[in-house]
This record gives C-alpha cells, sequence and structure tokens, in this order.
C-alpha cells in the first residue's frame, strides 16, 4: 500500500506569463528536492507544462510509503519554505490523498 498526495494549483490572474514560469519552475525545482530529503518519499514529479486542455496550471503527483512518510514530508523546513512562496502566486488549490 502507498499514500497518493496529489495537489492542484491555479496562479494569481495578475501574474505575467513570465512570473507564472518563473514561479513554476521553483516549485517544479524545490518540491522535487524533498524526494531525496523526506524519508519514505517514494515519488515527487511536478508538470509545470500542461497542454491547452487543462484546467489548472500546476499539478504534484506524489507518492509516500505511509502515512507517516507524508506527515513528515508536510512539516519538513523545506516543505514549508517552498509552500510558503507558493500561496504568494496562487489563488486556487485542489488536494487529493489517498491510499493505493
Amino acid at each position: 500500500m502507498m499514500i497518493q498526495h496529489i495537489v492542484f494549483w491555479n496562479f494569481k490572474n495578475n501574474l505575467t506569463e513570465s512570473e507564472r514560469k518563473t514561479a513554476g519552475q521553483r516549485m517544479k525545482e524545490e518540491l522535487e528536492s524533498l524526494k531525496d530529503k523526506v524519508p519514505g518519499a517514494a515519488e515527487v514529479v511536478v508538470a509545470i507544462s500542461p497542454l491547452s486542455s487543462s484546467t489548472v496550471d500546476i499539478a504534484l503527483n506524489s507518492q509516500f510509503e505511509t502515512a507517516e512518510a507524508l506527515n513528515r514530508y508536510q512539516i519538513h523546513p523545506d516543505h514549508i519554505k517552498i509552500k510558503e512562496f507558493i500561496h504568494t502566486v496562487i489563488k486556487e488549490r485542489y488536494c487529493l490523498d489517498y491510499e493505493s
């Protein structure tokens, strides 16, 4: 059994295309780096180039060995740091956690 943690975000409307690209790249780099820092993080992938058919701007698809590993991820200092940045550039967040 694994824990799936999927998050979708939409950027604030007032961001320029350049600001969106820069923010997305930062989110991708910093979130994906957590895979090697959080014990039990099996996969952390951030999609920053959605097709035109998409209804969200950016997505996180991650997998954890246990619910405890997901909790460690949530409170990891580097996660908290990028989360603070994310809140400055997004207007909406949707999250789904489930066991698979």
